[in-house]
């Protein structure tokens, strides 16, 4: 489902986010990804969504070599793929259910199946009650878990999740675990990067660790 041909990112003047990495993942594993900070990791995540594209080498997801397709067939790769990042990118001046529905308003969902769907993914993460409060009226792990149920309204069968319970407090964090181990267990393809795998670690089907971009053995 998702495979790394040595692949290289490299940012000017000289640095090398990631160095000649190699890896696949099948479909409906949990994937750790650790290193330290600056190892690489959000980029990986990064390209797998083709919000950038390698500087050399292949990533490929569901066969296709995603750092070469253009920008027209981006919104279809990105259809089957949630993102969850640690700057979770909510629309400030909009409510809950109108950040979750926008990823339906821009793939073209008819109004009716739309609603039903951003209301199964509110509910599905605890936050139907809150469905007409702005973000900021939500507190940080409320905020994430509305990032998430905007991640998952598509039903992707991959979510990349960046540091997903980062800044939050234990109780918070280990609802938001909670949460996206759920949708594992349904079969969607799960990779996380963290710093902290112990919410995750009991789960995981592969580890990946970066150092300095590079994969270690």
């Amino acid at each position: 489902m998702i495979r790394f041909e040595h692949v290289s990112r490299r940012y000017p003047p000289d640095i090398n986010a990631l160095n000649d990495v190699s890896f696949s993942v099948a479909p409906s594993k949990l994937v750790l990804i650790g290193g330290h900070s600056g190892a690489g990791k959000t980029t990986l995540l990064k390209l797998i969504a083709a919000m950038e594209r390698p500087s050399s080498g292949a990533v490929l997801v569901n066969g296709q070599n995603v750092g070469a397709l253009k920008p027209a067939a981006l919104p279809y790769l990105r259809r089957n793929l949630g993102m969850v990042f640690q700057d979770q990118k909510l629309l400030f001046d909009r409510n809950a259910f109108e950040n979750v529905m926008l990823p339906l308003s821009i793939a073209g969902f008819p109004p009716k199946e739309a609603s039903r769907r951003v209301r199964a993914a509110l509910d599905k993460v605890g936050l139907l009650a809150r469905e007409k409060a702005l973000p900021i009226a939500l507190s940080g792990g409320e905020q994430q878990r509305l990032a998430i149920a905007r991640a998952v309204v598509n039903r992707p069968g991959i979510l990349l999740a960046d540091e997903p319970t980062a800044h939050l407090d234990p109780d918070t964090a280990l609802d938001v675990a909670s949460i996206l181990l759920d949708f594992h267990q349904v079969g969607v393809t799960l990779l996380i990067a963290t710093y902290d795998d112990t919410l995750f670690s009991a789960h995981a089907s592969q580890r990946f660790t970066l150092n300095h971009g590079r994969l270690q053995p």
